[in-house]
């Protein structure tokens, strides 16, 4: 478990580095000299023209430092999102797969949890961190340890809880991001504004060139901020969802293939139980 910490810390870290390094190449070898011709001809035809309208270009509201700010937290982001949607989705191909040979009318007993968990252990050391090879371990111990079916139904909703409440925490670092854009664009905003006030004596003389690249400052990175915090935003809801289904049908899985098979010499098993109820009078 330490390990698998360690190496998403690393990959954390070393995606940041890599977001950052192509992000600042495009923006220093694309972005801003797109901008700044951009910029210049738009002035130029201004000043020939007072009822000129310029275009709005995206390399113009891409090109300020809080826009690449926001777009590296934002591909950062993405790539843990990326990350935890892939583990994930190896997790939940386990769910297809018989992981226990029972069948209809197999009895697990206390003296056979051994039996059943050796295909369990025989699983790749990574398979066996997953959440359902965790669980169904778990439940065969404690059902070999305390005879008891309702320990093993404990345990296994046990396992699950602690699993969503971890899950939920990893992706805090992700809601802090996600919390983080939004902020720095409205940095973006005093910024532009404050340096707008600062030239208000061109705009009073006449010259609101300085005034309207500034106020463009503020809008744009705002418009930046937004936009990429909606779309990360709906991307972690997608893959907090994904992983409380993992979570739920983990438990149905256990319940289906493991709880309803355990039976107690001198008990009856669930099926039977079920069996009984619905037999006519």
């Amino acid at each position: 478990m330490k390990q698998k910490y360690l190496s998403e810390v690393i990959y954390q870290i070393f995606a940041l580095i890599i977001v950052v390094i192509v992000v600042h190449a495009v923006y220093v070898a694309v972005i801003r000299p797109n901008a700044d011709i951009i910029q210049q001809q738009q002035t130029i035809q201004q000043e020939a023209d007072e009822d000129y309208v310029p275009d709005r270009s995206m390399y113009i509201v891409l090109r300020d430092f809080e826009q690449e700010t926001c777009i590296i937290l934002f591909f950062w982001a993405l790539s843990i999102i990326g990350m935890k949607t892939v583990r994930t989705m190896r997790e939940r191909s386990l769910l297809d797969r018989e992981l226990l040979p029972v069948s209809e009318g197999t009895s697990i007993l206390p003296e056979d949890t051994r039996h059943f968990a050796r295909p369990v252990q025989a699983l790749p050391e990574k398979e066996r961190g997953f959440l359902l090879p965790r669980a169904l371990l778990a439940g065969l111990h404690r059902f070999g340890t305390t005879r008891e079916v309702q320990d093993v139904s404990a345990t296994v909703r046990d396992i699950c809880d602690n699993e969503s409440e971890r899950l939920e925490s990893e992706l805090a670092i992700v809601r802090y991001i996600a919390w983080a854009i939004p902020s720095i664009g409205f940095l973006g905003t005093v910024r532009g504004i404050g340096t707008a006030l600062g030239q208000a004596h061109q705009a009073v003389s006449g010259d609101i060139l300085g005034v309207t690249v500034s106020l463009g400052v503020a809008f744009n990175s705002t418009f930046v901020a937004l936009v990429t915090s909606i779309v990360l935003m709906f991307l972690l809801y997608q893959l907090s969802l994904v992983q409380d289904r993992l979570v739920m049908d983990s438990q149905a899985y256990c319940d289906d293939h493991l709880i309803n098979y355990l039976q107690v010499p001198g008990r009856s098993t669930p099926q039977d139980n079920h069996s009984e109820a619905v037999q006519p009078v």
